[in-house]
């Protein structure tokens, strides 16, 4: 089985409504679900340059979370339900 890294885009503030749809999804992907991961607070982009604080208006990551699935059309399919409401990017995480 491969390993997937979901980043997920625009999540609502953790109120007890907003944190159950999050459970009831984590729920619904079972034994998939590698690490739950957790939300993204403020962060920077860092360059050989310098760093620049990242802003809401650059549409930032706002959390993770790991996956095992046999293929990214698999690891997709994990998605159905998820409250990230902006978009989740998946990625296949490589074995070194």
């Amino acid at each position: 089985m491969k390993k997937f890294v979901f980043l997920y885009y625009g999540m609502d503030e953790p109120t007890p409504e907003v944190m159950a749809k999050w459970g009831a999804w984590f729920e619904s992907i079972g034994d998939k679900l590698v690490d739950g991961g957790n939300p993204f607070g403020p962060g920077r982009v860092v360059t050989k340059d310098g760093a620049t604080d990242l802003s809401p208006a650059m549409k930032p990551a706002t959390g993770y979370s790991i996956v095992g699935a046999e293929s990214i059309d698999a690891a997709q399919k994990l998605l159905d339900g998820c409250p990230a409401h902006d978009g989740v990017q998946v990625y296949e995480a490589i074995p070194m």
